[in-house]
């Protein structure tokens, strides 16, 4: 399985910068977002702490449901 970080990197890409983008470019910027991780629980508490941006949290709700779906 892809880490969470990784299956975001798709979003780098986008030619406008919607909020995956925005959420993708910081993950890649942030040297200490957990970059290996699968886990729903331990990227939550790491953005609750963290989020770049209002709307993060849902943003991220809705995209590691994405995420787990293609991941299966």
């Amino acid at each position: 399985m892809k880490s969470f970080y990784h299956y975001m990197m798709r979003y780098r890409g986008n030619k406008r910068m919607d909020e995956e983008k925005q959420l993708a470019e910081w993950m890649f910027k942030d040297h200490s977002f957990p970059k290996q991780s699968v886990s729903y629980d331990e990227i939550s508490r790491y953005l609750e702490w963290n989020a770049p941006f209002a709307g993060a949290l849902s943003l991220f709700d809705r995209l590691y449901d994405e995420y787990e779906q293609v991941e299966e």
